[in-house]
């Protein structure tokens, strides 16, 4: 299974940074950051072109941690986090591979997150119920046909319980 997630992940890491355009560094090498506008706490994917060497390191003050960058199909790739404090505006990004040194910023834009907790109380266990425990128990109790039914059918497992302890007693059973 973690192979498969791997393979997927790859891949969806290969789409995006193939669709998204390039921010080309001053001296001619290709970052590509996908999204290419994130929000605070948004994943990113880093994908330099230009690069002779098979390993790099991306820095940059927007960035959780330093991104490591690995040789993949020609291009070195990453992935990281932008920090969930920043505020909105473009972020410098230094990209070391070998002795060569590349930059070009990313822009961080300010989108409201989706809340990670609830922000209303669940309606669950005694609380999800009490609209239920309000009602008038008599109204809404079992009727004559359900009262009879139950009846019936204490009297049958009365009977079938004296019909056993009968026949155990005379040793026919």
């Amino acid at each position: 299974m973690g192979s498969l997630r791997l393979t997927l992940c790859t891949a969806l890491l290969a789409v995006t940074a193939l669709a998204t355009p390039a921010a080309h560094a001053a001296d001619g090498a290709a970052i590509a950051v996908t999204p290419s506008t994130p929000a605070p706490g948004t994943d990113i994917a880093l994908r330099v072109s230009g690069c002779a060497d098979r390993t790099g390191t991306a820095v940059s003050a927007a960035f959780v941690a330093d991104v490591r960058l690995t040789g993949v199909d020609g291009a070195l790739v990453g992935e990281t986090r932008v920090r969930t404090e920043l505020r909105a505006g473009s972020y410098g990004v230094q990209v070391t591979c070998g002795d060569m040194s590349h930059k070009t910023a990313v822009t961080v834009v300010q989108e409201p997150s989706p809340h990670t907790s609830p922000v209303a109380p669940v309606q669950a266990g005694g609380g999800g119920t009490a609209h239920l425990a309000a009602a008038d128990a008599r109204a809404a109790g079992p009727g004559t046909a359900q009262a009879v039914t139950g009846l019936v059918l204490a009297g049958v497992a009365a009977a079938a319980v004296v019909l056993r302890r009968v026949r155990r007693s005379r040793g026919t059973d």
